[in-house]
């Protein structure tokens, strides 16, 4: 039986940039070798796209961008090659493919970039179409959609970082009335893995919070600090989502933030859950509502708090392309229901196929 050809992407002109290469090194290691043939398709960080040919454990280091073997390479947007376009000695050639699977984070990767090119080459891939992707990626879109679908989440307030000076009176009022006031969180809307977010305790570290949050994305928004478990459930699927068992976070740090997921390993994580049954069930109902709201297709991670007090389920965030990682909260809450990493890889191609 012939094998699927999958190209995997990695890399991208992100902030996650690093974040993709250690994905992409799990993904590519862990597919099924017997039923996939895998093309590694490298981004760098300059934006230049290369055909890598080397070992993928040279991918999570960074060392496969000067890999002697590589040839610059795109995916080509005309559904006759429906596939790669490589550079060789004489000239180019194409490379068929059946399916993409874009493991890239952040801007330019999930935020309906890469989706879009996807969608005009007519190749399958694997997670959600270009709106959805853009949806989600724009924390306050995401936010104004949940809101309008009856999904509760934390109080927010957002403007663009181009009006602060002219508003920062009013902004300041804002969160105070609408708030609930300080502490409060900080965040570009439109960046991932909680780049540029900070927990902001009092009126003086606003502006330079701000700053920061500007420096990723020019929307900005503010959320109410809310004091609870940090719970998040996988999601896969198209129009019948299953969702996995809800996990918790014990973050090392003051919040979950870049270091904590990424580098530190040092964060706890409980599935399942601590929860009551009852409870823990809403959350998955929720969960899938949330999935479907949004348009969601292929795989989903969704983020929750749990408020202390009075248990109440705010959404957090839903993310597209969750981290591949060893340590990613994505692959092992599937692992704890009885789906294991290969096989997760192959069903969520097999949903790209489907849609």
């Amino acid at each position: 039986m012939s094998k699927t050809t999958v190209a995997v992407i990695f890399g991208g002109c992100s902030s996650e940039h690093e974040v993709s290469l250690l994905s992409a090194s799990s993904v590519i290691q862990n597919i099924p070798k017997d039923k996939y043939k895998v093309l590694c398709l490298g981004i760098t960080k300059a934006g230049n796209w290369l055909l890598f040919n080397g070992d993928a454990a040279e991918i999570a280091s960074g060392a496969w961008e000067h890999h002697p073997n590589n040839h610059t390479a795109f995916l080509s947007p005309d559904r006759g090659v429906h596939g790669i376009v490589t550079e060789t000695a004489n000239g180019f050639t194409t490379i068929s493919v059946d399916v993409v699977f874009p493991v890239l984070h952040g801007k330019n990767g999930e935020d309906g970039t890469i989706q879009g090119l996807l969608q005009l080459s007519g190749i399958p891939f694997v997670g959600c179409d270009t709106l959805s992707s853009a949806v989600c990626m724009d924390k306050a879109t995401t936010n104004i959609l949940l809101e309008s679908a009856g999904i509760a989440q934390a109080d927010f307030m957002w403007f663009y970082a181009c009006d602060y000076e002219n508003i920062k009176q009013q902004v300041k009022a804002d969160i105070m009335e609408q708030l609930g006031g300080f502490p409060v969180f900080v965040k570009p809307a439109n960046a991932g893995s909680s780049v540029g977010v900070s927990k902001v305790k009092n009126e003086t570290e606003l502006d330079q919070a701000i700053t920061a949050a500007a420096k990723e994305d020019k929307k900005i928004l503010i959320e109410a600090c809310i004091i609870g478990k940090e719970i998040e459930c996988a999601v896969m699927g198209n129009d019948v989502p299953r969702v996995s068992a809800a996990g918790q976070i014990a973050p090392s740090a003051e919040f979950y933030d870049y270091q904590d997921k990424y580098k530190n390993g040092t964060s706890k994580v409980i599935i399942p859950a601590p929860l009551d049954h009852a409870l823990a069930a809403n959350i998955c109902s929720i969960a899938a509502k949330a999935y479907r709201a949004l348009g969601c297709s292929g795989l989903s991670r969704v983020d929750f708090f749990v408020r202390d007090g009075d248990n109440a389920i705010l959404l957090n965030e839903i993310n597209t392309l969750p981290g591949f990682t060893s340590i990613s909260m994505y692959p092992m809450l599937w692992e704890a229901c009885g789906v294991n990493y290969s096989h997760l890889l192959h069903q969520i191609i097999q949903y790209a196929f489907d849609r």
